[in-house]
């Protein structure tokens, strides 16, 4: 069970799935837990200050899939509790069904871990069927229990009847009840065990209804494209077409996409919103990320936001001390601005491997607290625009705790 789950019960507590019920962001006691365990100094005193301070929404703060550390991701009970926590912008990640209708998923491909498709009669439509867990005759693991299920294989209407649940699967399941609630996803026992799922339209109402900005993320494919007749190209124009049918303002939309085509797309055919678009970045290690003349070529292209994941802006000094890395310091010379993605996304801090988005300051973080260390050198050092986080409220008491709009 992770650490905080009790004060993540308390808080789910005070928040209504209802968005009309949300009127203004409400306090959560995760700050305030994180900042006690700080090391004593001066972040600490600052930030302790802070603590019985009223919540304003900030759009530093992004909600990244909602608040999914306890709420299903990309669904309305998640969206509505980053709004609570004082996000200002909350991100709908959009992908197709098979009548070609935009929804909210991370991806294409993972209705079989998010979803409850697999107990229900829609399973039959799956691209692949669940396949039990098999064993040897000693009980060894011989090959994982499997499914898998597109947004593709079925209708808006049918994705409309399916429940969203937190990701994760039991690779040892021999049956489908345990495939789908166990692993991960038994930490639904915590709180709401399932959840509204969205499309992309349902959550330009929502969001304009909860008063934040909205950062959706073209995903790519895992059909062939063209896909019965539509292109990539008609793809990026559609999520940008909702916003316009929805009579949503450019200056409040932030697309993104990990492909510059997108990107450059938007920029050229979209410019009112292309300007503010954002270029996710897909490196993996800290040895795969763009140069200082990549940087130029993409501020060159009209690129004006560059986000990558926490690791590629952050490195150690000589005394071990967390920095800017080199990186942050080429984007932001090439005159880049940077969003940081994504915080409370590894599990708990302090355990020696602190996961993928650390890999570049590892041996720096002590506990679950130092997310407060690594948000400071990201918006004072690294100047960040904003920080995707699974838990908003996280961020947002930094922001405005720190003065941050």
């Amino acid at each position: 069970m992770h650490r905080y789950a009790t004060v993540l019960i308390a808080a789910s507590a005070s928040l209504s799935a209802s968005a009309g019920d949300v009127v203004a962001p409400h306090p959560d006691p995760r700050p305030v837990v994180l900042v006690a365990g700080l090391e004593d100094g001066p972040l600490k005193r600052e930030l302790a200050a802070c603590t019985d301070e009223p919540v304003r929404r900030t759009s530093f703060s992004l909600g990244h899939r909602g608040a999914p550390l306890h709420y299903p991701e990309h669904t309305r009970e998640s969206y509505v509790a980053a709004a609570a926590m004082g996000a200002g912008v909350i991100e709908c990640d959009v992908t197709f069904t098979r009548d070609k209708q935009l929804v909210c998923r991370h991806a294409q491909d993972d209705l079989h871990t998010t979803t409850d498709i697999l107990l229900t009669p829609l399973a039959a439509r799956c691209k692949e069927p669940f396949r039990p867990a098999q064993f040897d005759a000693q009980g060894a693991l011989l090959a994982p229990a499997a499914a898998l299920c597109r947004t593709s294989d079925i209708t808006l209407a049918e994705f409309r009847t399916l429940r969203g649940k937190r990701d994760g699967f039991e690779p040892r399941a021999r049956t489908v009840e345990d495939y789908v609630w166990g692993g991960k996803a038994a930490f639904d026992a915590l709180g709401p065990g399932t959840g509204t799922l969205m499309s992309h339209a349902d959550s330009i109402t929502l969001f304009r209804q909860l008063g934040v900005q909205m950062v959706p993320e073209l995903k790519q494919p895992v059909v062939t494209m063209p896909y019965d007749g539509m292109s990539q190209q008609q793809f990026a124009q559609r999520l940008i077409d909702d916003y316009r049918t929805a009579g949503v303002p450019p200056g409040a939309v932030w697309p993104q996409s990990f492909s510059l085509d997108d990107i450059l797309y938007w920029i050229e055919r979209e410019p009112e919103f292309g300007r503010q678009s954002v270029y996710l970045e897909d490196a993996e290690s800290a040895s795969q990320l763009p140069d200082a003349a990549e940087f130029k070529r993409l501020r060159a292209q009209g690129v004006g936001i560059w986000a990558p994941p926490l690791f590629a802006l952050l490195a150690l000094d000589d005394r071990g001390a967390i920095v800017p890395s080199q990186s942050a310091r080429d984007a932001r010379a090439a005159g880049l601005e940077l969003v940081a993605w994504s915080l409370e996304r590894s599990g708990p801090l302090g355990v020696g491997q602190n996961g993928w988005y650390y890999q570049t300051v590892d041996t720096a973080l002590r506990s679950d607290s130092d997310v407060l260390q690594v948000l400071d050198v990201l918006a004072r050092q690294v100047r960040v625009r904003a920080v995707f986080s699974d838990w908003p409220a996280t961020t947002t008491f930094y922001a405005n705790c720190t003065g941050l709009d």
